[in-house]
């Protein structure tokens, strides 16, 4: 009879065990929250604006596509590191910290996940350079129950008529991109509609899409930041 092996598997290391990288990723962020983002966060709650020059710097160090892949200019992360950014920009300012959540954890995501190889290849090097995406979930009863959502999509022809209204789009003053969400059949029920809601992709150019109105969030930290309708 062969002898039974007694050697365990080695166990995973907790979250909090970072690796030498991890590490450095996370120093530099913080050197960069406290020089640069934390002179600025009395002037911006005070005057209501996120500074246009702060988001500027996030993209040029890489902190709004940390994991989109090298080969379209992102910094090629896990989203591990997307969190350890978001932590420690938050430290200083809530509302930097929404502007890179949104964009890495909502935004980037979502083309990552659900779009054609020809739409990453149009998209996603904008979203590391130089575009900022806002996500148009949700609405005045479905919030947390996104399967409430009333936003209709309705295919015409070989283009979809999107119609309804969406509330809270965080990012919309800033972005250009927006991934809004839309059900193909209002009326059916949960289980049937989880397969009915499409994505799509709205651009900002478009003059007849601009959001109709704007609100500062509320709390200390957010005065910086204004979501929409």
């Amino acid at each position: 009879m062969a002898p039974v092996s007694t050697q365990l598997a080695p166990l995973p290391q907790p979250l909090i065990t970072l690796t030498e990288d991890e590490v450095l990723f996370r120093e530099n962020v913080r050197r960069f929250a406290d020089e640069s983002i934390r002179p600025k966060v009395r002037e911006m709650d005070e005057k209501g604006v996120f500074e246009q020059t702060l988001i500027d710097q996030f993209f040029q160090l890489g902190l709004m596509g940390i994991e989109i892949p090298e080969q379209y200019g992102g910094a090629g992360g896990r989203f591990f590191e997307a969190i350890l950014a978001v932590e420690e920009v938050s430290r200083i300012d809530p509302s930097a910290g929404v502007i890179v959540d949104v964009q890495n954890t909502l935004v980037n995501n979502a083309l990552l996940r659900w779009t054609s190889d020809e739409q990453k290849r149009r998209y996603l090097p904008r979203m590391a350079s130089n575009t900022v995406g806002a996500y148009a979930l949700s609405e005045a009863s479905s919030g947390s129950d996104a399967f409430a959502m009333q936003t209709r999509a309705q295919l015409k022809g070989n283009e979809y008529m999107l119609s309804g209204r969406k509330l809270w789009i965080t990012n919309s003053k800033e972005a250009d991109v927006f991934i809004l969400f839309a059900t193909v059949d209002p009326s059916a029920g949960y289980k049937r509609r989880q397969a009915g809601h499409p994505r799509f992709l709205d651009l900002r150019a478009d003059p007849g899409r601009l959001p109709r109105s704007q609100r500062q969030c509320a709390g200390r930290g957010r005065q910086g930041l204004q979501d929409s309708d």
